[in-house]
């Protein structure tokens, strides 16, 4: 876990993540999301609704972290979700993920 928790921050040095509901959805209609990473404790609202975006557009989602995880792997406080917008920083964490005993929901069931 420690391995993709540091590569979560590195993604955000580089600028490669997307924060915020909004923003995320935005970016998720123009295609530029690769993953979704949602929080396991997030509201049930919020959940469905990014959930719902990321199977119409067929983008690669997970529920894998914490609020807590991801807000201290970002820097930033109270992160629900974040969408990362390179394709080679989503393999690598997908990879990273899958070793660790996560599972990727690919949006396309």
């Amino acid at each position: 876990m420690k391995k993709s928790l540091n590569l979560l921050g590195l993604m955000t040095r580089a600028g490669k993540i997307v924060t915020g509901e909004e923003l995320i959805t935005k970016n998720i209609q123009e295609s530029k999301i690769q993953l979704l990473l949602i929080a396991t404790d997030c509201g049930n609202n919020t959940k469905k609704k990014l959930s719902d975006k990321s199977e119409y557009y067929k983008i690669n989602k997970l529920e894998y972290f914490t609020i807590d995880e991801i807000s201290r792997a970002i820097g930033r406080e109270n992160r629900v979700a974040v969408g990362i917008t390179d394709s080679g920083f989503s393999k690598r964490l997908k990879k990273l993920i899958i070793e660790e005993g996560g599972c990727i929901d690919n949006g396309k069931n």
